[in-house]
């Protein structure tokens, strides 16, 4: 294993060491409800979907895949048991919230904001330093070093103990629950949909509905389509492979469209079907959750307007700008 492998490598190993955190977090917060709660197998649930999740991520890559496929089912299992996510969790005070917002203020976007700069930046000089290495290995390693320098922006901005980054982010993921690995999930599925043939499958589908040469509908079947998909599947770039396969090229590019303008209207249009799709849980279901909504699908409700109109902007962008430049 390579310098830049073992270093990426570095990035999954302490994503599981707080996994395995939230394990034993997990396990003795329900342990001490058990009682109460007369739920006696919490505790072996939770921390064990936890613990599962931890040992792939530290050891995903030295153990036979069928291994790491069973273990995936065996969390798929507990995660049906609803229990994944049950047990007391700490909650911060309503007073505390108010003090560290009046204090912080826009402050608080500093951290986000520092780690898309830094992606991007690290994404653009690192390829130069190093040609020799994958570009796209290095794009994640990229993405590593902002998210730490995020981290380090955090600490400052709150000014909060080095501990807090395990307690909270412990508390983050109890918080999710199993809809934590969803991403992870969905991406796998988009690989498999690819190697299927549903690209394929879908081109075959639309060559006896769009008429040749119709570079407009073209344009729209791609857009709707990559909005659609990644409502089904929750994630966009699980999406951009099978319909760029079975709708981009041979109706859009195959026309003399801009691959590169098109390609990314087309990321950004699947974007919009991430707004309305509870399948993106980390962006729709669990901002409800922490806001407390009355509905589950509040923040669905409220974006689904603007995301079918920046849809319907994204179909004349790509027209316009992809056949022009």
């Amino acid at each position: 294993m390579d310098f830049w492998t073992m270093f990426l490598e570095m990035w999954y190993i302490l994503i599981g060491f707080l996994l395995l955190a939230t394990a034993i977090i997990a396990f003795k917060s329900n342990k001490e409800n058990e009682e109460e709660s007369k739920n006696y197998t919490a505790k072996y649930i939770s921390s064990g979907f936890w613990a599962i999740l931890a040992f792939l991520f530290i050891v995903g890559p030295y153990i036979p895949h069928e291994i790491s496929g069973a273990l995936v089912l065996v969390m798929g299992v507990l995660s049906f048991t609803k229990q994944v996510n049950l047990g007391p969790i700490a909650q911060i005070s309503q007073s505390f919230k108010d003090e560290q917002s009046n204090r912080i203020g826009n402050l608080i976007f500093l951290p986000s904001v520092s780690i898309a700069i830094g992606a991007f930046v690290f994404s653009q000089i690192l390829p130069k330093l190093y040609p020799e290495v994958s570009a796209s290995l290095l794009g994640f390693i990229a993405i590593g070093i902002s998210s730490l320098i995020g981290l380090i922006t955090v600490l400052l901005v709150t000014r909060a103990p080095i501990k807090a980054v395990t307690s909270e982010g412990t508390r983050l993921m109890r918080t999710m629950g199993s809809l934590a690995i969803l991403p992870q999930l969905l991406g796998a599925l988009g690989a498999v949909f690819t190697a299927a043939g549903v690209g394929s499958l879908i081109s075959v589908l639309l060559g006896g509905i769009i008429p040749d040469g119709n570079a407009f509908l073209g344009v729209v079947a791609y857009c709707v389509g990559m909005a659609i998909f990644t409502m089904i599947m929750g994630n966009a770039f699980a999406a951009f492979t099978v319909i760029t396969v079975g709708i981009g090229i041979p109706f859009v590019f195959a026309q003399g469209a801009n691959p590169i303008i098109a390609s990314a209207l087309a990321m950004t249009a699947g974007f919009c079907g991430t707004l309305m799709t509870p399948m993106g849980a980390n962006f729709n279901i669990l901002p409800a959750t922490l806001l407390e909504t009355k509905s589950e699908y509040a923040v669905i409700k409220f974006q689904a307007p603007l995301a079918m109109t920046l849809l319907v902007i994204h179909i004349f962008l790509m027209y316009f700008l992809a056949f022009n430049f």
